[in-house]
């Protein structure tokens, strides 16, 4: 070895661990801080956040440059949108469009408009004003997913409604970066053509981002998975993530919103579940580092300067967001708990507003000193939000469902595995159980289980999304999944995971309506039955029985409804004549096998 080559091998590791101090110190807070915080009920970003105080350039100085770490960790929050847009099926997002488009927009309009009125009240321009009432309305997607999945209520009506606003509020942000461009003092200098240039950019990348994924991201993964190089798999999901969120950023738009794109893009994809389980880790440990910036960079002296500023802010902007969330919630008819639920959980800023000061101060339309005590008020409104909701948990208790004594899915193994056990599985359970069939029956409600101990049914808990779960209560052994949940977003989860990870089992489940029939019919269920089709129809063949003396005529008629709704069903669902066909054959025969 030469005298430089190892005068190098000598001081490399001196070096190395020089530069991997700062590290270190700031996972081992991370380590520390996460799990003490979330004991104490204040969950994991809050954890994050003071961790990256207490080492950051106004703690003990460990870090001295928290926008190093952002600039990094802000990818966790695009690999964040990118999994949202994973779960977000176009047929799905349209469904919610009512949600979206309408309890969305009106709260985001509410609030933005409550909370530019107030800036204005004070003294300060428009322009002013409404930059930080917007950006303090766009709610922190992260804390807000992050407390609806260790509430589980993330599958629930309420957590759906929440999402839908989240997805707005995240959309949000493109137009909204648009407007601050168009407010800005120099945007005179900005002639019009240079304006339609960079609009049609913004455009052309959308547009290329949509053919790319419609035409090459499928084929890709499919030759990728043939390859069964699963490191290459790992390697090509980062390439859609930040190839999406390049593309956006080069057209002038949000890095996040090009990673939700391709989420959605990929949503409908066979290999969508491989791509969720191979960002997963990245996302996670960016979308910390993101928070740990975050609480770095809260400048300690801005805010001791400005107290006052920032303290009249955070009480203000969260209080009009909380009023205006609550009017518009009730507005829509949601129950009392929901609206003040909600108005609790989102009375935040978010990470977004951090995007949306930075692009004001570039503009100048709003200062340095402005943009620190604005994202001062913000990160505080992130750190009071666990408070708030242990006060909100404290004065609207729920009613506590104790675990004891309720056995989770665990090495179950039966001839059939029921999914759900509420009033429609315990009805379809009987004649299964008649006929000496073996079931395993798992449910998510321990106040259900407990309730049908008396009658001799054994229910074990276990939640029928998580495929740790089914693969403990035996789905890889059962010779039929029955999945009967009344959640329909829940239930489609069930039947995509179950089709992915157990073909070769046929799958029946209970839809909810013609809507999510179809849904069903896409992510590959075998059979579908609506909860209240056969109902109403045997409702009306008595109705047409105590009118219409002629057997012959009322069988007839029964059966030409059952066809006609079956060829519309199969027609709508896929298009085919021939799937249409067999559809109406296979109702048919259950019909006459019924009768």
């Amino acid at each position: 070895m030469s005298p430089t080559a190892a005068s190098h091998a000598t001081h490399a590791p001196a070096g190395a661990g020089v530069e991997l101090l700062p590290v270190l110190v700031l996972l081992g807070a991370a380590v520390v801080a996460v799990p003490l915080f979330k004991r104490l009920g204040l969950g994991s970003v809050t954890g994050y956040l003071a961790a990256g105080m207490i080492v950051g350039p106004f703690g003990f100085g460990v870090m001295s440059d928290p926008q190093a770490i952002l600039h990094i960790a802000e990818l966790g929050v695009v690999m964040f949108l990118f999994v949202i847009g994973l779960e977000m099926q176009p047929s799905r997002l349209w469904g919610m469009r009512a949600d979206i488009f309408g309890l969305g927009f009106a709260q985001v309009g509410v609030c933005s408009a409550l909370l530019t009125g107030f800036g204005m009240a004070l003294g300060y321009p428009f322009a002013q004003s409404f930059v930080a009432g917007t950006g303090f309305v766009l709610t922190s997607t992260a804390i807000v997913m992050q407390m609806l999945e260790e509430r589980r209520v993330r599958g629930l009506p309420r957590g759906r409604r929440t999402i839908a606003i989240l997805l707005l509020e995240d959309m949000a942000i493109v137009p909204l970066l648009a407007i601050v461009a168009l407010l800005a003092p120099e945007v005179a200098s900005v002639t019009t053509v240079e304006q339609l240039k960079q609009l049609a950019i913004g455009l052309a990348s959308i547009v290329a981002l949509v053919l790319a994924g419609r035409y090459l991201l499928n084929p890709l993964f499919k030759i990728l998975g043939q390859a069964r190089a699963r490191e290459v798999m790992t390697a090509a999901a980062l390439f859609v993530v930040l190839g999406a969120a390049f593309a956006m950023q080069s057209g002038g738009l949000s890095m996040a919103m090009g990673a939700f794109l391709a989420g959605v893009l990929l949503s409908e994809s066979a290999f969508r579940h491989q791509l969720e389980a191979d960002i997963e880790p990245f996302r996670g440990i960016l979308l910390g580092l993101f928070f740990l910036g975050v609480g770095m960079a809260l400048d300690l002296t801005v805010i001791a300067a400005n107290w006052r500023i920032v303290v009249l802010t955070v009480l203000a902007y969260m209080a009009l967001k909380m009023i205006a969330i609550y009017l518009v919630a009730r507005l829509f008819k949601l129950d009392n708990r929901e609206a003040i639920g909600r108005a609790v959980l989102m009375a935040q800023g978010g990470e977004f507003a951090f995007v949306l000061y930075a692009a004001a101060t570039a503009a100048g339309i709003i200062d340095a000193e402005q943009n620190a005590v604005l994202t001062s008020a913000i990160i505080a409104s992130m750190i009071l939000t666990p408070f708030l909701i242990i006060l909100y948990d404290l004065f609207m208790p729920k009613p506590v469902q104790s675990m004891e004594g309720i056995k989770p899915a665990e090495n179950l193994s039966a001839n059939v595995l029921l999914i759900g056990f509420g009033r429609f599985g315990q009805i379809l359970s009987q004649p299964l159980l008649a006929n000496g069939y073996s079931l395993s029956i798992i449910e998510t409600s321990t106040q259900a289980i407990f309730d049908l101990e008396p009658f001799g049914f054994k229910v074990y808990y276990g939640d029928g999304t998580r495929l740790d779960i089914l693969h403990a209560a035996g789905a890889h052994d059962a010779r039929l999944i029955i999945v009967a949940i009344d959640d329909r977003s829940a239930c489609l989860k069930v039947v995509e995971i179950v089709k992915s990870e157990f073909p070769q089992v046929p799958v029946l489940a209970r839809a909810y309506d013609r809507e999510h029939a179809i849904e069903l019919i896409h992510a590959g269920v075998d059979w579908q039955i609506r909860e209240t089709f056969e109902s109403a129809l045997s409702l009306a063949e008595k109705a047409l029985q105590l009118l219409e003396p002629e057997e012959v005529v009322r069988r007839q008629v029964m059966e030409e409804v059952r066809q006609r709704d079956a060829e519309r069903l199969a027609i709508e669902s896929t298009g085919g004549l021939f799937a249409a066909r067999d559809l109406v054959r296979s109702n048919a025969d259950a019909s006459r096998h019924q009768a």
